[in-house]
């Protein structure tokens, strides 16, 4: 009899939470060693890699998948060598676990204090970018989490040559297989199971588009971390060095057009766009890329002309809105209403402005005199990122190892009795 996918799932479920108990146990020096032996498989494993990715790609362009879903999907040299990178810079990193603090005593004589533990077992999410396997798979194992990786049909091949450089170095450090487990099926029911067993799965991280995350976020009988979009703002201040402000304009949205961090509104004080938007707008063609304004914008510079959704809009695609805004109080206020509490910048050599707008823009990561681009978890030195939250709680911005840990509160003591005075 054909196992169906809901036992399928629950058989992954059940021996993930097996696993779990052995990888939450496991020496700092064990779960480094199945990191460094997977970045080894994975260097040996190139030429396997690339044929199992160009099947991805070959089934991508004959299903058309759009060119910036192609680009996330495509296993380039650099990529694999980012992958190897990323796992050798995880497994250099602090391990968080057991990490005690705050240890202090009471009155009574007992002693309270913190330790940092995994959070269990971790389903991942995500759609056609491969390298998140290998992503989640180094974090999770390195924060002592069993993890579920749940990749999209598109890079079925890919993630599933990635997942057996991963299941050797599992084996040579020692540790179950079932720390890391690839959904082999592609049938959408299997993200149906995996939201809803609080049993055997702890917290979801869903990475994708908007129609993925909302599907979970309504869904899931479990705890979930997410961000819905990443509709980055640029601001451009009155007393911002202008050519400093053209190269991290530039860089903040043609990076990588497909990326949460990439900008999707440049704002520009009105004190300045007539200096800086015609050679910025400029630079933009040059490159491409699309440019949508509002009144203002039109009246400078030779734009299409925004509409009320381009505000609200994450193109991920070469599409840029700019806006001319007042000042600060008007940046602040478009980025609070319109953006999606994940990334934005300022670009101000005036240092009153910019503590002001790192204070009160409400976003998971909020930069000065830098592209959004940077909002990444390898580039703010966590090795990799299990994904960029925008909730308060839990974690905010890129999750890395600690943000797959919580706390337990420790207590010590030595025969004390509660309401009995310490001897």
């Amino acid at each position: 009899m054909t196992e169906s996918v809901l036992d399928y799932m629950t058989r992954l479920g059940r021996a993930a939470r097996e696993a779990s108990r052995v990888i939450g146990r496991a020496s700092t020096g064990q779960k480094n060693r199945a990191l460094l032996a997977a970045a080894a498989a994975l260097d040996a494993a190139r030429p396997e890699l690339t044929t199992a990715n160009e099947l991805d790609l070959a089934a991508g362009r004959a299903n058309g998948l759009e060119p910036a879903m192609l680009e996330r999907l495509a296993l380039t040299p650099a990529r694999i060598d980012g992958m190897i990178v990323g796992l050798r810079q995880v497994a250099s990193l602090p391990d968080p676990v057991g990490a005690i603090r705050d240890m202090s005593y009471r009155p009574s004589g007992i002693q309270v204090g913190k330790m940092r533990v995994p959070l269990g077992v971790v389903g991942i999410i995500y759609e056609s970018r491969p390298n998140v396997t290998i992503d989640a798979a180094s974090l999770c194992l390195k924060s002592g989490n069993a993890t579920i990786l749940r990749g999209g049909s598109e890079a079925i091949h890919s993630n599933r040559a990635i997942a057996t450089c991963i299941q050797r170095g599992l084996a040579e450090a020692g540790l179950p297989p079932a720390v890391v487990q690839v959904v082999e099926v592609t049938d959408r029911a299997a993200v149906g199971a995996l939201i809803t067993m609080p049993e055997y799965v702890d917290v979801i991280v869903p990475r994708g588009g908007k129609g993925l995350i909302e599907r979970v976020s309504r869904d899931a009988k479990v705890p979930v971390i997410k961000h819905l979009d990443g509709i980055c703002h640029v601001y451009v201040s009155a007393q911002a060095d202008l050519v400093k402000a053209q190269r991290i304009a530039f860089n903040a949205k043609t990076y990588r057009y497909g990326i949460c961090g990439a900008m999707e509104t440049l704002l520009v004080d009105q004190a300045v766009a007539a200096q800086f938007l015609p050679a910025m707008a400029e630079q933009f063609r040059a490159k491409g890329v699309e440019l949508r304004g509002c009144e203002r914008t039109q009246a400078m510079i030779d734009v299409k002309p925004a509409t009320e959704e381009d505000w609200h809009t994450e193109y991920l695609d070469a599409i840029l809105s700019i806006r001319v805004v007042d000042g600060l109080d008007q940046a602040i206020e478009h980025i609070n209403h319109y953006g999606s509490h994940h990334t934005d910048s300022i670009v101000t050599e005036h240092q009153g402005d910019a503590r002001r707008f790192m204070a009160e823009v409400d976003s998971s990561s909020v930069m000065l005199n830098t592209p959004t681009c940077f909002a990444d978890g390898f580039e703010y030195g966590l090795g990799a990122e299990i994904g960029i939250s925008t909730d308060k709680l839990h974690a905010r911005g890129p999750v890395g190892l600690e943000g797959l840990t919580c706390e337990k509160y420790i207590v010590v003591g030595d025969g004390q009795l509660r309401g009995q005075e310490p001897v």
